[in-house]
């Protein structure tokens, strides 16, 4: 019998870690099962674009994996069993065009090792009215609905944006740039980029001001109201259209499960992505409750998420063939923001995700930003550079008993 994987969403993080496993481990000794909604790859860093207008290029799932022994199963993930090693899910198509599936419904999948990808959803943080009237563009359907939305809003229609961090700036910038007949404001909860060096700072003031983009500092959004936003200081922001970008919360399967995860939802891993509590998992992504450098834990974003895919896909290789566990920590290097499509700003930071004072600006960052969203789409497609004749060999031994030869280590007091 093969060694069952069963990745949950494909996103950055689970798309990637499905090929890199697929490019890693013999066909004749795995089964991989990538489990997610859709049928193609969504770029969510691109969401903004969307939202504002722009058509995106199609990157269908069973392209991307054509050749690779990776089967797209398009489902949804309702329930875990960690003690059963299976996965509940509702399945919404068939398997792949020439397989006859069952008629959607539930079904269950067991696996030997699950990879748990199934990252965040926006947050609306308990604001009264902010699940009613506010828009979120962290997936694709409501990138879309708020691109209806939008198109129908005449000249002169006031757009707030909630939320002064990277999605946040991007979505203000984009919508402006796109539609300058509109009045478009940014309501941020501190000072304006304060996590950025003095440059960089300057630079988006200069950049938000030329887009007509009025920014209301130290605005915290305690209510959304059809028309408007209420700040806890008693402010009132004039709004027909509100999008909510105000941080973002993970998927509550895991909670619900019997795994070990942090007050925030997400999983504890170790160094190798590994569940602390239950060796068959691993969680990646905004899932997991991964630490960085200065033992700090790793954002949520793309910037994390295929490093930590990386981590794990190579440590369960590693595990199933008796190779060597990866031992190289995830890291920052930058951050990216596109500023609208003809300015950006790349802030240089240290390991631990600290501004330093270099930047990159205006179209130069823009087009650094575009390729790096270009790279992160075809990492995905493109996981490792290794051949299909290096697959290296699941040991008799470790596949017939799973991943959990050995037990992981116990996280320190300050990863959890």
């Amino acid at each position: 019998m093969r060694h069952r994987i069963v990745v949950l969403g494909a996103g950055y993080a689970g798309a990637f870690a499905a090929g890199r496993l697929a490019r890693r481990l013999h066909p004749e000794d795995v089964a991989i099962t990538l489990v997610n909604t859709e049928p193609d790859f969504v770029e969510r860093v691109r969401m903004h674009q969307l939202a504002a207008g722009q058509d995106l290029k199609p990157r269908p799932f069973g392209e991307m994996f054509a050749g690779t022994g990776v089967e797209l199963r398009q489902a949804r993930v309702t329930g875990i069993d960690v003690d059963r090693k299976t996965v509940t899910v509702t399945v919404t198509a068939a398997r792949d065009a020439t397989t006859t599936a069952p008629a959607p419904g539930a079904e269950e999948l067991p696996y030997d090792t699950l990879v748990y990808a199934l990252g965040s959803g926006w947050n609306p943080q308990s604001v009264p009215g902010a699940a009613e009237h506010a828009h979120e563009i962290a997936g694709r359907a409501g990138a879309l609905r708020l691109r209806e939305r939008l198109a129908r809003l005449g000249a002169g229609g006031r757009v707030v944006v909630v939320g002064g961090g990277l999605t946040g700036l991007e979505a203000a910038t984009e919508i402006a740039e796109a539609r300058p007949d509109l009045r478009v404001a940014l309501a941020t909860h501190d000072a304006l980029g304060d996590w950025l060096s003095p440059k960089g700072r300057a630079h988006l003031r200069t950049v938000l001001g030329g887009l007509g983009i009025t920014v209301h500092e130290h605005a915290a959004v305690t209510g959304v109201e059809a028309d408007r936003v209420v700040t806890a200081d008693g402010r009132a922001i004039p709004a027909e259209v509100t999008v909510w970008t105000a941080g973002f919360a993970v998927h509550p399967i895991a909670r619900a499960s019997a795994l070990e995860v942090s007050g925030t939802g997400q999983i504890v891993v170790d160094a190798t992505m590994r569940s602390v509590s239950h060796p068959d998992v691993y969680a990646i992504g905004d899932a997991a409750l991964a630490m960085g450098p200065g033992d700090k834990p790793l954002r949520m974003s793309c910037a994390s998420g295929v490093p930590t895919a990386w981590q794990a896909a190579d440590a369960i290789a590693a595990r199933l063939t008796g190779g060597k566990l990866p031992n190289t920590s995830p890291r920052y290097f930058n951050q990216c923001v596109s500023l609208g499509r003809k300015q950006g700003l790349i802030q240089f930071v240290t390991a631990d995700d600290r501004a330093v004072p270099a930047v990159l600006t205006g179209r130069l960052a823009a087009v650094y930003k575009e390729l790096v969203c270009r790279s992160a789409a075809w990492s995905v497609a493109n996981p490792t550079f290794a051949l299909p004749g290096r697959r290296r060999r699941v040991t008799r031994r470790r596949a017939a008993a799973g991943s959990a030869v050995t037990a992981p280590a116990r996280s320190t007091p300050s990863a959890r």
